[in-house]
């Protein structure tokens, strides 16, 4: 029985399977067996028939295939990603950022406002980065804006031009061009984007008041106190970043939401347990506040990372099992304030990271070249401590001034592409002891339909339905393989995932109803030989 035929716009493209996360009329999401009908030529999805259909059910001019077991789901949407480029693509760029996003099921990212250089905090440094990412962007890319001291007339051009959001840093971002709010920036910046659709995010840590007299000065960028313990001791960075630089964050934040009542404040990021009763709180009393956690926060810890390795360093930073646990806790509870999980991918060159050389990688396999080769030196602040690296010429193994300091080093945690498996691998575990986890239908909704929804997206993005996107991965639950360095898809092949083993592998990425990328596929798996992901420039309407 044919149910379908071939669009009138062109060729169309059948992916069935016994397992699929749809999207109903009412928003929920459910796990049927369907089979999908997709217009490589509109990009979206035409039909969706909630059973198996054989391909003797369509014309024979049908691509057609049938996964089963492997379960459809929607492209992921990485709502949390640094690019870099331009001015720092030797840390991360265009093409190999939405690659290795292609690569995990991602099919939208969103890049970060800062370590570009420009960084997007006017107009005219979005029309750069813009132009920058043309022809090289193999998933769809939203962008967000910036919020600094003195841009605030920046703002409302930059929603016209199409940005998803802003980000704004209430302590030391770690790159000069984009200094720290104060409180007097925030309340201003609530002012401006008070009646606009967009959401307002922040990195929220601050350093904490030590008297009441002191007044604004602390939500400047003033890096953290000098530590007090060795540099490479991972236990004193934890210690120079306690919760309370979260709280107090928050509750800066919070403490000015009246200005702007319809506002979507956001908090990306969120590590410490001590934040959820107070997000919890201000939700109860009305306030339109979320948060993000990531997949770092969910599935490393500290009690389990070794001093000197500064893969793990991030700000906030990774923290205890039992603060993981909660965090866990939260995401599976009905009413949770943690509404989206998101990489934060924030790469660096290798050298930054300050490795020492027994954690240097060498053997990246499949072709990719050393990652100590031909990397920039640059000079930065992350921590408040100035690090100058040495130019020498680079050499295989080297000897890196300062290595191990988790001060000095870069803050950032590469992963973009690689948080379905992360998330599914951590929440089968902690299923198998018998605690309470998203499964993979909650997993869809915090990876693909809210942070659809975070960002203006949930009309195309996100979700398995007629009418949106026709962005489907293929994954299959029963791969069970180690990530090495050949098979990090990022810029500079530098992780604390590098060894780690797990369950579940993307085997293929459909964007708008062409395949971009399948596992094991020629051209290193994207088996369209060229990019065709898109800017997402329009302006947001919710």
């Amino acid at each position: 029985m044919s149910v379908v035929a071939t669009p009138r716009d062109g060729p169309l493209v059948v992916l069935a399977s016994s397992r699929a996360v749809l999207t109903l009329p009412d928003d929920s999401l459910i796990l049927s067996p369907a089979t999908i009908s997709m217009s490589p030529v509109s990009g979206k999805i035409v039909s969706i028939v909630p059973a198996v259909l054989p391909k003797s059910s369509f014309p024979p001019s049908v691509t057609y295939k049938d996964y089963s077991p492997r379960v459809l789901i929607p492209g992921l949407v990485d709502a949390h990603v640094h690019l870099n480029e331009p001015g720092r693509t030797e840390w991360e760029g265009f093409n190999t950022g939405t690659r290795a996003a292609a690569s995990g099921g991602v099919t939208t990212v969103v890049d970060m406002p800062l370590n570009a250089v420009p960084p997007t905090t006017t107009l005219e440094g979005f029309k750069v980065k813009l132009a920058a990412s043309q022809g090289q962007c193999w998933v769809d890319v939203g962008f967000y804006g910036g919020v600094i001291p003195g841009n605030a007339d920046q703002l409302l051009p930059l929603v016209e031009a199409g940005v998803r959001g802003f980000k704004g840093f209430l302590i030391d971002s770690g790159v000069e061009e984009f200094p720290a709010v104060s409180s007097h920036d925030i309340a201003l910046a609530m002012k401006t984007l008070k009646d606009a659709p967009t959401t307002l995010m922040f990195h929220a840590e601050m350093i904490p008041p030590i008297t009441d007299s002191v007044g604004d000065s602390v939500q400047q960028s003033d890096p953290p106190l000098a530590p007090r313990g060795e540099l490479a001791s991972y236990q004193t960075f934890l210690q120079s970043r306690p919760p309370a630089f979260e709280t107090y964050a928050v509750e800066e934040i919070l403490s000015l939401a009246e200005l702007a009542p319809k506002l979507h404040l956001h908090i990306v990021h969120l590590s410490a347990l001590e934040c959820i009763p107070i997000l919890r709180e201000a939700r109860a009393r009305g306030i339109n506040i979320t948060a993000e956690t990531c997949f770092h926060y969910l599935a490393l810890a500290s009690d389990h990372i070794e001093d000197g390795d500064t893969r793990h360093k991030c700000c906030p930073p990774i923290r205890e099992l039992s603060n993981q646990d909660r965090l866990w806790e939260e995401l599976a509870a009905d009413d949770s304030c943690i509404r989206t999980v998101v990489s934060d991918h924030s790469p660096c060159t290798p050298e930054l990271k300050l490795l020492p050389t027994h954690l240097q990688t060498l053997d990246v396999d499949e072709g990719v070249e050393d990652t100590f080769q031909n990397q920039a030196f640059i000079k930065h602040s992350d921590s408040g401590v100035d690090v100058t690296l040495p130019r020498n010429e680079p050499q295989p193994k080297i000897q890196v001034e300062g290595a191990g300091d988790f001060f000095a080093a870069w803050g950032g945690i590469s992963s973009v592409g690689l948080g379905l498996p992360i998330l599914y691998t951590a929440a089968s575990e902690r299923a198998e002891q018998g605690e309470k986890v998203p499964g993979l239908v909650d997993i869809v909704r915090l990876c693909s339909q809210a942070t659809a929804r975070q960002v203006g997206l949930a009309d195309r993005k996100g979700g398995l339905r007629v009418g949106m996107d026709a962005d489907v991965c293929v994954f299959d639950e029963a791969d069970v393989w180690t990530l090495r360095a050949g098979g990090m898809r990022w810029k500079n092949k530098c992780s604390p995932w590098e060894g780690h083993t797990f369950r579940g592998r993307v085997q293929e990425t459909w964007l708008r109803g062409q395949k971009v990328f399948q596992h094991g596929g020629v051209n290193g798996g994207f088996v369209g030989g060229k990019p065709v992901g898109r800017p997402i420039v329009d302006r947001r309407t919710a």
